[in-house]
């Protein structure tokens, strides 16, 4: 009620007043920092400054506020710039932002002394989280300053102020999810579509509407499915066409099977298929019963019957129990689900080749160097970095060209590799080098 919220703003506000005593320059604009002194107490050094945002704005918002807080560190007596790191469009409660993790590890290797960040909403609505990182960096000698509640985490009543206000963000947080849910389903049982980016449709006033040209490379995509052509092989013939996805991408197998696999396209709609686990980690599952599903009929125009739509899922069942391999169990590599393309963005999986074993990008595998520049890395590479890097672990590679290998490993820092390209001898099994001396023996007779 009010009581409560006029009694927590006088207890936020005594605690600031205290939190004031801690700290030996205010600037202009009530922004208090920190001056850290060398342990004889005597010279103050130039704080190493970083900036950590965490924004769901508009990107040139983000850009905004980059430049603000970069120029501001910058022109600050005593502070050294380290740099910023922002996640952009992400919602501050997941534990795997990439450069939130960079910016921990900057700081496990003693390269910064504070970090300023706008909100603690924005470094973390989840307060186990957030206590947990705070913790540590406190323990390394990072002050991290939140300047929207001017709280400082070295001062002596930091933990205090953000235990509290960080509890009110995830409330804040959670609230907001349920609200959001609240309104989906509320659109699920009115039978209006979730999924604003289906191939062959637009979105408007919360129905689909048809996009003729796009209609027709749909209808295209079910005729020649069940005229004999595979997924791989209508994805080529797309691609070889100049057709874009919907959302103006290269054709794959399963851009292919997701369209093939639509229910939508019978002017139907299945809703809450999927859901998400919570509002913490944000993981999507599949509805196996979990949660309602709404069955919606006729809510748009057909762009495939429902005659047809059936005739093609019965030609994916018993094309699937033909080339099933019964009983044998798919294997699963050390690297695989590691490797992702620097110029794609595809994953790598491994390929034996006449030359070894090799891992591939699978946009380069499927449609070539015109498509995807990358190269196929030997897997002796791999293992000899495993090897070598161990035992902190790998549990990212990005190939980039050049022979270059970006690894991120378990305590999220980067470490850049360049691996050698085989000599043409070394490339060359004992079957080929047998076959080429063959050929030359034949040679030397004729």
């Amino acid at each position: 009620g009010i009581g409560s919220t006029n009694l927590l703003c006088s207890f936020f506000g005594s605690l600031i007043t205290i939190s004031y005593y801690f700290r030996c320059k205010i600037v202009h604009g009530s922004r208090p920092v920190l001056l850290f002194s060398h342990a004889d107490n005597k010279e103050l050094h130039a704080l190493r400054v970083i900036n950590h945002l965490l924004e769901e704005f508009m990107l040139h918002s983000l850009s905004a506020q980059i430049s603000e807080y970069s120029s501001r560190i910058q022109n600050h007596p005593g502070w050294q710039y380290a740099g910023v790191y922002a996640d952009e469009a992400k919602t501050g409660t997941k534990d795997s932002r990439e450069n939130f993790q960079r910016l921990v590890a900057e700081c496990r290797a003693g390269n910064v002394n504070m970090v300023i960040t706008k909100s603690i909403s924005r470094f973390a609505r989840n307060t186990v989280t957030l206590l947990e990182t705070v913790r540590e960096l406190k323990a390394l000698g990072v002050d991290v300053f939140f300047e929207e509640q001017n709280i400082h985490t070295l001062s002596g009543n930091g933990e205090v102020m953000m235990s509290i206000l960080a509890s009110f963000a995830q409330a804040e947080s959670q609230s907001a999810s349920e609200n959001q849910k609240w309104r989906i389903r509320k659109n699920f049982e009115e039978g209006k579509p979730w999924d604003g980016t289906l191939l062959g449709y637009r979105m408007r006033d919360g129905k689909y509407i048809v996009v003729p040209e796009e209609a027709e490379t749909v209808r295209r995509m079910y005729s020649l499915y069940l005229s004999g052509k595979g997924v791989e092989a209508i994805a080529k013939i797309l691609n070889a066409d100049g057709l874009k996805t919907r959302l103006n991408g290269q054709w794959s197998k399963s851009s292919v099977s997701s369209v093939l696999k639509n229910y939508s396209y019978t002017g139907n709609l299945i809703l809450q298929k999927t859901y998400r686990e919570n509002h913490l980690t944000k993981r999507t599952l599949k509805n196996d019963g979990v949660l309602p599903k709404y069955h919606a009929q006729g809510t748009h125009e057909p762009i495939i019957d429902i005659d047809t739509w059936n005739a093609v899922q019965k030609e994916f069942t018993r094309r699937a129990e033909k080339h099933a391999h019964r009983g044998v169990k798919q294997k699963s590599y050390p690297f695989t689900g590691i490797i992702t393309c620097g110029c794609c963005g595809k994953h790598y999986h491994r390929k034996v080749t006449h030359a070894g074993v090799v891992w591939i990008c699978d946009t380069y595998n499927h449609f070539g160097k015109d498509v995807c520049p990358s190269k196929a890395v030997p897997e002796p590479v791999l293992e000899k970095l495993a090897e070598d890097i161990a035992p902190g672990g790998i549990t990212a590679v990005r190939a980039e060209n050049g022979n270059r290998l970006v690894i991120t490993t378990a305590d999220g820092s980067e470490i850049v590799k360049r691996w050698q390209d085989r000599s043409r001898s070394e490339s060359w099994t004992p079957k080929m080098k047998e076959a080429a001396r063959q050929k030359a023996l034949a040679r030397s007779k004729a």
